[in-house]
């Protein structure tokens, strides 16, 4: 058990605020939670009704100013929300504004610094000002967890492109750095980018993200709607604006007239999906497949399935500073991986010689990756997909991350 100054000689007791939150696909859901309660905390969830990525209540649940309830010894509490996550900025925004004034009244109100640290997940930032408006009161130490550098993904995606808004969104982040006693950056770009904004070096800490997959052996049977193929390319995710995945679409149009037996998979689903099924059809690529969304339990079948795992985002220059969540996923997961992101992500890949980098937004750089691996023989796919799998193990584990973080939250807490 782990015992701190902090808390007088009993557990940690750590309050995780994470506006999405299982079931939804997240990062950092209840897999986190239970492997940082095993670490010897004393660990409480608060979130939102799940609504994440088609931004509509999931079924099973109503929204109500407050819920509880347990889930493998792990107890939480969900706060109202307005359910949305579209195109639209005004939804979008009153999602995030309403959940920020439910956490801050929950923080104020009815958890009244009743725990020793609080661990906030951004995006968006607005979980992390509710925080440290709270702090200000009940004096307790905030680490905030940045996966998403704000104002900057805001403005790439289209979401923010007034100019007082993006003023504005800076300014409220710079509030909450200042006042968060630790920062983790899921990067080293990240950690960068941080530091150039005025962030202290000692207050940052980077913790690089890991596979959230019970992960199976290979060999299971087909998932449901899995297409006869020579080569399989499967995107397992959000299908979003970041994601530019229109770029995929045109690659597999020109890969249909030189390979017609590839077949590109897209698992999930997200404001992007009728657009992205409208270029299929305009392009004739019926080589391109789309499946649901599935639990978050059942997606290593089809990681295994695919001969080749396909990251993709923008060409952004934000971009260059994170790595996807789903890298880790599919090196876990032991396949190839195409990365067509550029800077912190591609240099995982090429450290760990588990894939193929090219240009974000070129569709004929990808075409070309994607026949290049389907000729490669499949013994050199398979000890490719295995250095992945090593690399992961020893540099991306979940054992590797939440033991960094635990003793990010042991040191907030204890420097109160």
């Amino acid at each position: 058990m782990t015992i701190d100054k902090a808390s007088g000689g009993r557990a940690l007791r750590v309050l995780f605020v994470s506006q999405w939150f299982d079931p939804e696909p997240v990062p950092k859901g209840l897999a986190f939670v239970k492997a940082l309660r095993d670490t010897g905390m004393d660990v409480e969830v608060v979130t939102g009704f799940p609504n994440y990525p088609g931004g509509r209540v999931y079924p099973g649940f109503r929204i109500r100013p407050m819920s509880r309830e347990e889930a493998d010894g792990i107890r939480a509490t969900r706060l109202a929300l307005y359910p949305s996550h579209d195109r639209n900025a005004l939804g979008r925004a009153l999602n995030y504004l309403s959940f920020c004034f439910s956490v801050f009244w929950y923080l104020l109100l009815v958890a009244r610094g009743k725990h020793d640290v609080i661990h906030v997940y951004h995006p968006p930032i607005t979980v992390g000002l509710a925080a440290v408006l709270a702090e200000i009161v009940w004096r307790r130490p905030v680490v905030l967890e940045v996966q998403d550098l704000w104002p900057d993904s805001l403005k790439a995606t289209g979401m923010a492109d007034a100019t007082p808004l993006v003023t504005g969104v800076g300014w409220i982040c710079r509030f909450v750095y200042a006042r968060s006693r630790r920062i983790i950056a899921q990067s080293h770009g990240m950690a960068r980018a941080l530091a150039a904004r005025g962030v202290p070096a000692q207050k940052l800490e980077v913790v690089h993200n890991w596979a959230d997959l019970p992960l199976r052996q290979q060999g299971e049977h087909r998932p449901l709607g899995w297409p006869e193929a020579e080569f399989t390319v499967l995107f397992a995710g959000n299908l979003g604006l970041a994601q530019a995945l229109e770029t995929v679409i045109a690659a597999a149009a020109r890969v249909r007239a030189a390979r017609p037996g590839i077949r590109f998979i897209f698992l999930g689903s997200g404001i992007a999906e009728d657009g992205l099924r409208d270029e299929a059809r305009r392009l004739k690529a019926d080589n391109v497949f789309f499946l649901p969304r599935v639990p978050m339990a059942e997606v290593d079948a089809y990681l295994q399935q695919a001969d080749a795992l396909l990251v993709h985002l923008a060409d952004d220059p934000l971009f260059e500073l994170t790595v996807p969540s789903k890298t880790q996923a599919y090196m876990a997961a032991g396949r190839p991986v195409i990365m067509g992101v550029r800077g912190d992500a591609a240099e995982l890949v090429e450290r760990a010689g588990c894939g193929l980098v090219v240009p974000p937004q070129d569709p004929s750089a990808l075409a070309q990756a994607v026949i290049a691996l389907a000729d490669m023989p499949e013994e050199a796919r398979s000890r490719m997909g295995e250095r992945g799998r090593m690399f992961y193990e020893s540099h991306l584990s979940v054992a590797h991350g939440v033991g960094k973080i635990a003793e990010v939250l042991r040191t907030a807490a204890n420097a109160a």
